[in-house]
C-alpha cells in the first residue's frame, strides 16, 4: 500500500511549522530588543556609569531600528 504525504511549505521553502517558529522567535526578538532600547533611553546619569557606558553610546543604541543588531 502506498502512501502519499503532503508538507506545506512556506514561500520559503520551509516546512510551515519551521517557517512559523522562526517568525515567532524573530518577532519576540525585535519586541526584546525595541523594549531594550527604550529602557537604556531612560537609564539616569549614575545607572548609566554603573553599566559601564556614556549617554551617547545609550542614545546611539536607542535609536537603532529594532530590526538591526
Amino acid at each position: 500500500m502506498n502512501t502519499l504525504v503532503i508538507t506545506r511549505r512556506a514561500p520559503s521553502g520551509l516546512p510551515v511549522d519551521d517557517w512559523l517558529e522562526r517568525s515567532r522567535l524573530l518577532l519576540a526578538t525585535w519586541y526584546r530588543r525595541a523594549r531594550q532600547r527604550s529602557q537604556l533611553a531612560e537609564l539616569g546619569a549614575q545607572q548609566l556609569r554603573d553599566i559601564g557606558i556614556s549617554r551617547e553610546q545609550a542614545m546611539a543604541e536607542a535609536a537603532k531600528p529594532f530590526w538591526r543588531e
